[in-house]
C-alpha cells in the first residue's frame, strides 16, 4: 500500500504521545527550556527502514521547532552503524520525543526487515509474500505499508475491503458453493477468495469459480498436485506455519501468493539509538 494519510499519520502519533507525555514529561522539565540540542539516529543492526513519517510527526506535534534530517528513505536497506537522520532543535521536545518516535520506527522497520528476509528466500519464484490481518491493534495500515517497504504485497486491509470465506463460513453456510453464491449475491464486485483444507474442497471452489483459493497447511505434495489440478484457472495461496526455512519449498510448488502472519505479529525491534552530539 502506499503511505496512509496524514490524518491516520496524526491519529497514531496522537495516541502514542498521549500515552507516553501524558500531562507532561517530568524529566524533560530538567533541562532548562532555551537549550538546544543536537542529536543523531543509528542503527545497531541490519535492517530494512521504515516509518519515517511517524518519526516526523511525533516531533512535529511535540515542537515544530525540531528539525529532522534523514539520510536514508523508507525501504533501504542499512548496515550495522548506519546513520538514519540527524535532529536539531531545543533538547526538551527531543527528549519527549524519543522514545515514541523510537518506538515507531523501530516496530515498522522490523516489519519490513522480516518481510525483506521472506521477499529474498524465493526470489526468482512467482510467489508473491503477502501479509495477513495480524497486525498489532491500531496499528495495521503502518504495518501493512511497512510491508511494502520490505518488498511484500498486502492481503486485504480488513473485513469491509474483500471477503475470505473460512471453515467456520463454510460450515455455517451449508458449504463452499451456498457460501460463494452468497456472498456474491451480497457483495457485487467484492474479491472473493476461498480458504480450503483438501484437494475435493479446492475442486468445489473450482467449479464455483472462485478467483483466489487460500491452501491451508498443504503440505508440499499436495501443494504441487493443487497447482497441477487448478491449472491457471485460479490464483492459488498458501498459508500456515511458514517460516523462513520452508517458504522456498513451498513457493517452488508453484504458488501465486504465500501469506505468512509472522511479518507482522511475530517481529522484534530493530536495536537503534538516539544520541546527543552536544548541548
Amino acid at each position: 500500500m502506499n503511505l496512509p494519510s496524514a490524518q491516520i499519520i496524526r491519529q497514531d502519533v496522537t495516541r502514542a504521545l498521549e500515552e507516553d507525555i501524558g500531562s507532561g514529561d517530568l524529566s524533560a522539565q530538567l533541562v532548562p527550556e532555551t537549550v538546544f540540542a543536537e542529536a543523531r539516529v543509528i542503527t545497531r543492526e541490519h535492517m530494512h527502514l521504515a516509518g519515517a513519517a511517524w518519526f516526523d510527526e511525533v516531533f512535529r506535534q511535540v515542537d515544530p521547532r525540531i528539525e529532522v534530517r534523514w539520510a536514508a528513505a523508507d525501504g533501504d536497506h542499512l548496515a550495522p552503524g548506519a546513520l538514519l537522520c540527524t535532529l536539531h532543535g531545543p533538547a526538551r521536545g527531543i527528549l519527549s520525543g524519543e522514545r515514541a518516535a523510537l518506538n515507531f520506527i523501530q516496530t515498522l522497520s522490523a516489519t519490513a526487515t522480516r518481510t525483506h528476509k521472506f521477499v529474498r528466500a524465493v526470489h526468482g519464484t512467482r510467489a508473491r509474500i503477502l501479509d495477513t490481518r495480524k497486525t498489532l491493534p491500531g496499528l495495521r495500515q503502518a504495518q501493512k505499508y511497512a510491508v511494502t517497504c520490505g518488498g511484500g504485497w498486502n492481503h486485504r486491509m480488513g473485513l469491509f475491503d474483500a471477503i475470505l470465506i473460512k471453515e467456520n463460513h463454510i460450515a455455517a453456510a451449508g458449504g463452499i458453493t451456498p457460501a460463494v453464491v452468497h456472498a456474491r449475491h451480497q457483495s457485487p464486485g467484492v474479491p472473493i477468495e476461498v480458504e480450503v483444507e483438501n484437494l475435493e474442497q479446492l475442486e468445489e471452489a473450482l467449479m464455483a469459480g472462485v478467483p483466489r483459493i487460500l491452501l491451508d497447511n498443504f503440505d508440499l505434495d499436495t501443494l504441487r498436485a493443487a497447482v497441477s489440478l487448478t491449472a491457471g484457472r485460479a490464483e492459488l495461496e498458501a498459508s500456515g506455519g511458514v517460516t523462513l526455512e520452508t517458504v522456498r519449498a513451498i513457493a517452488e510448488t508453484g504458488v501465486d501468493f504465500i501469506s505468512i502472519g509472522s511479518l507482522t505479529k511475530d517481529i522484534q525491534a530493530i536495536d537503534l539509538s538516539m544520541r546527543f552530539d552536544g548541548l
